[in-house]
């Protein structure tokens, strides 16, 4: 294994990450912002109101993409397992 294997397998675990991570992280931001936009219009400063829709936004997120991040995530595990001998010459 040279240094550009360990850097490709590297720059692969960093777009899986992307991938699985990145969604659910843009739909906290916008629900965060949505809500922060709401208590300052409002002036209700409440740490409750931007917890819930943010955990209610993820769990619906989850069972809407959660099966494509498992996908990925056993799709590249497997794409690892293939090439482990590739790797260890």
């Amino acid at each position: 294994m040279n240094t550009s294997d360990v850097i490709t397998l590297g720059q692969e675990a960093l777009i899986v990450t992307a991938l699985i991570a990145g969604p659910l992280l843009l739909a906290i931001l916008i629900v965060g912002v949505l809500v922060g936009i709401v208590q300052a219009a409002t002036s209700v400063q409440e740490m409750t109101l931007s917890f819930i829709p943010k955990l209610i936004a993820l769990v619906l997120l989850l069972f809407l993409i959660g099966n494509w991040q498992i996908t990925i995530l056993v799709d590249h595990f497997q794409s690892l397992i293939m090439n482990i001998t590739f790797y260890l010459q």
